[in-house]
C-alpha cells in the first residue's frame, strides 16, 4: 500500500513581503496573505516559514500568532542572499488577458529580469492591469522559490522603445520571415527578447527593427508559434545558451 504522503510537506511556505527583511523584525500579515497561511496551510504558532523581499533574500520566520484575519511573525535568520539574476529582458506586445498573465508567471519562472510591454500597431490589447501581472509573478516567485522579482514597467509604444535602446543591449526579435538560430545569435551579456502581437509586425515595424545595429532576426523554428508559446521557446533557449542554465 502507497504511503500517504507526509503534511505540511517538508519545505516550508514561502512568502513575498513588500518591505525590507531583517533578523528580529516583528511583522503583523493580513488580507490574502494571512487567510492563506491560516486558514488554506493551517498554520499555527511555533510554525516556520519562509520570506522574501526581492531585495535582501530569503528568511526564515516563525509564526508568533495565528489570529482570524492577521498572523504575527518574527523574522529569525537569512536563509539565502538574492539570487544572481541573468540580464535579460523580454519586450511582449499584450494579448488577451488569460494568455497575458500567463506571460507574466512563465517569464518570472524562466528567470528575465525585466518585462516590459510595447504597444506596436497590431496590438488589440492597449490597456493592462499591472497589479494583477505583478500577482501573478508574486505567486509564481513564491512557488519556483525565487528570491528576485522581474522588474515590470507601464507599457510603451515599441517605436518611442526602439529610439533610445542601450547601445550595449543585444535585441533579439522573432521574426516570423525568417532569421539565424537562436544558437548562432546568444552569447552571454545584455540581451532582450521581443515577441510581437497576433498578426506579427508590421512591415514598417520590422524595417525599424532591423535598422538597430543591436538587432537580430531569429527563428524559432519550422511552426509559427503563438506570441506566448514563442516568448517561452524563445527565453528557454536563451537561457541555455548564453543564462544560468549553462
Amino acid at each position: 500500500m502507497a504511503q500517504t504522503p507526509a503534511w505540511p510537506p517538508a519545505s516550508l511556505t514561502r512568502l513575498y513581503i513588500d518591505q525590507p527583511l531583517s533578523a528580529g523584525l516583528g511583522l503583523v500579515i493580513d488580507g490574502g496573505q494571512a487567510h492563506y497561511l491560516g486558514s488554506v496551510m493551517r498554520l499555527k504558532a511555533g510554525d516556520r516559514i519562509a520570506l522574501f523581499d526581492d531585495v535582501s533574500g530569503e528568511w526564515r520566520a516563525m509564526i508568533e500568532a495565528v489570529g482570524k484575519r492577521s498572523v504575527s511573525v518574527r523574522v529569525e535568520e537569512k536563509t539565502r542572499e538574492r539570487e544572481a539574476v541573468p540580464d535579460l529582458w523580454l519586450l511582449a506586445a499584450p494579448i488577451k488577458k488569460g494568455r497575458i498573465d500567463w506571460i507574466a508567471e512563465k517569464a518570472c519562472e524562466l528567470g528575465v529580469a525585466r518585462l516590459q510591454p510595447v504597444i506596436t500597431q497590431r496590438t488589440i490589447v492597449d490597456r493592462l492591469n499591472l497589479d494583477r501581472l505583478r500577482a501573478h509573478m508574486i505567486e509564481a516567485a513564491e512557488q519556483c522559490e525565487r528570491t528576485a522579482l522581474p522588474q515590470l514597467d507601464e507599457p510603451v509604444k515599441l517605436s518611442a522603445f526602439l529610439k533610445d535602446w542601450p547601445a550595449d543591449r543585444m535585441l533579439i526579435f522573432a521574426d516570423e520571415e525568417g532569421g539565424a538560430p537562436m544558437a548562432e545569435v546568444a552569447r552571454p551579456g545584455p540581451a532582450a527578447i521581443l515577441i510581437g502581437p497576433e498578426g506579427g509586425f508590421t512591415p514598417e515595424e520590422r524595417a525599424a527593427i532591423k535598422a538597430l545595429p543591436q538587432a537580430v532576426g531569429v527563428s524559432l523554428g519550422p511552426r509559427i508559434l503563438r506570441a506566448d508559446t514563442a516568448m517561452a521557446a524563445a527565453i528557454s533557449v536563451w537561457m541555455a545558451l548564453a543564462g544560468d542554465w549553462r
